[in-house]
């Protein structure tokens, strides 16, 4: 980009793009203004144009930003931000609604996944469920989880990106997701907290 057209770039030039501008912002027509603005005004074509010749998208970009708002967001996978092993909320299926709740208490998720024999996902229990069974004045004592878990909770697989993790939990209107493997065992889970602390929302 130059004014000039005789000049020595623009004569080596192979395209001469003319930024000109007849007279700068400054009242003594000396200090770059106007001049500037047109040099970055088309600066910016420039740029737009070659993103759009090379293809250029939204995951070339995160990749080159990996810690700004659209990196974490292209690049964060659930198995970054999930809770594993020893702080994963689970319970199995032969428990009783007191033994979920000291679990739900334990870690601190507001819910519990619940596992059949096998240590398949079975269900969750959460402490909405426990509000409800509270409201109805239903007897907890002896009451077993099985009775009253929610049967095929969602879920989400733990190479998924976590903004489709937001994505499933506001399609769903949940705070809660648990992560499951091919076999349907469980292998993590993630809150609306996790998200948020990995600034994914």
């Amino acid at each position: 980009m130059y004014h000039l057209r005789p000049s020595p770039l623009a004569r080596a030039a192979d395209v001469h793009l003319n930024a000109r501008v007849d007279r700068e912002a400054c009242p003594m027509n000396l200090a770059p203004t106007a001049s500037t603005t047109a040099a970055l005004a088309l600066g910016d074509a420039l740029a737009v144009a070659l993103l759009d010749a090379r293809g250029f998208g939204p995951e070339d970009f995160a990749r080159s930003h990996p810690g700004g708002l659209l990196g974490r967001r292209l690049l964060t996978r659930v198995t970054d931000v999930m809770r594993s092993g020893e702080a994963l909320p689970a319970v199995r299926i032969d428990a009783r609604v007191v033994d979920a709740i000291i679990e739900i208490t334990r870690k601190r998720m507001g819910m519990t996944a619940v596992l059949d024999a096998e240590g398949r996902l079975a269900g969750i229990f959460t402490d909405g469920d426990l509000r409800r069974l509270l409201e109805q004045g239903r007897d907890l004592r002896g009451l077993r989880i099985d009775e009253v878990m929610t049967r095929s909770p969602a879920t989400i697989g733990a190479l998924a990106l976590a903004a489709e993790a937001v994505r499933v939990m506001e399609e769903r209107r949940i705070t809660q997701l648990l992560v499951v493997g091919d076999d349907a065992r469980l292998v993590g889970a993630l809150n609306v907290h996790d998200l948020l602390a990995a600034k994914v929302v």
